[in-house]
């Protein structure tokens, strides 16, 4: 459905209406354009905007179906950009991801915006007090709207940051833990992570190269500031992905390592019952002629010498570490 839409003038929102049509006629005079914002728009909706404002049916395609890899085409005066969108749900420790697809032509601006988060309503209402950034037009739209979701991505990179410095700290603790299930739901997220931004990198670099005609030549540093936080949150995500590699391969070795501690201390307790049960077999074998066998001592010193040998391997073992 269209959330918004409203004709701008001079940097000003001047008119709104449901009738985007009527909008559409009357953003005639230089500077003038229209911002046509929808959410889970139908086929037969997004096909009836597209037919008013000239859109490429390729880019209308794509737009409908959603899932799209971040890009930026250009069809004639017109410029189509796909954006994923991410937030983060503590709740869950996981990343969900959105969609914002965009029409960017000389005197209109349509955004179609699928999933639940980074809703663009604040975003409108942001760059409408800024009239300076409003006054370029379609493209300081396309600017604002850039910001917000690269901002959004440099939120859901610093909540990742906590989670693997959880992980770290959890991995080298003396404790016991099981870290591999949330390692590989992580390296998940980050995955996800990395489908949005890292593809995104070419698509804002053209726009501050100053090669896009949506885009003012003034408007390139704008861009050039979202291309700098995009340039962050692409390097974190790759340190991310690296730590996180590297704390699997250090549990592994935590592991491997306690294991080899289990297997010392299991054959530290085994030597300590096998000796005495070899003292007490060899002496209830019952042969006539052997040591001691007519000694009325002998069950007294066959216990002390089991509990003396059982002592003896003790002391050993417990200054060797493996008890």
């Amino acid at each position: 459905m269209i959330v918004d839409c409203a004709l701008y003038r001079d940097g000003t929102r001047t008119v709104d209406g449901s009738d985007w049509r009527e909008l559409r006629g009357r953003a005639k005079a230089d500077g003038d354009f229209v911002w046509i914002g929808m959410h889970d728009p139908s086929s037969d909706e997004i096909h009836e905007v597209a037919e008013v404002f000239g859109l490429h049916p390729l880019a209308v395609e794509d737009a409908v179906q959603a899932h799209q890899r971040p890009k930026l085409e250009r069809f004639g005066d017109m410029v189509f950009l796909i954006i994923k969108t991410l937030w983060y749900v503590d709740a869950d420790d996981a990343v969900e991801t959105g969609e914002i697809a965009m029409f960017v032509g000389p005197d209109f601006v349509v955004s179609v915006r699928h999933g639940r988060g980074n809703e663009l309503h604040s975003a409108r209402e942001e760059l409408e007090q800024s009239r300076q950034v409003l006054s370029h037009g379609p493209g300081g739209v396309l600017y604002a709207v850039l910001d917000r979701v690269v901002d959004e991505y440099l939120d859901v990179v610093d909540e990742l940051v906590i989670d693997v410095d959880e992980i770290e700290e959890s991995v080298f603790s003396a404790d016991r833990t099981n870290d591999s299930a949330r390692i590989y739901v992580l390296k998940r997220e980050i995955a996800e992570v990395r489908r949005a931004v890292l593809p995104l990198r070419d698509p804002v670099n053209r726009l501050s190269g100053g090669d896009i005609a949506a885009v003012p030549e003034i408007a390139t540093p704008f861009f050039r500031d979202v291309s700098d936080h995009l340039a962050r949150a692409a390097e974190t995500v790759d340190s991310l992905d690296a730590l996180l590699s590297t704390a699997f391969d250090a549990h592994l070795a935590q592991i491997s390592v306690q294991q080899n501690d289990d297997m010392r201390k299991i054959s530290a307790g085994a030597a300590l019952i096998v000796v005495p049960t070899l003292i007490a077999g060899i002496y209830g074998m019952n042969f006539r002629h052997m040591p001691e066998l007519g000694w009325s001592y002998g069950y007294p010193f066959a216990l002390l010498l089991m509990g003396a040998a059982a002592g003896g391997l003790w002391v050993l073992f417990k200054r060797s570490g493996w008890l």
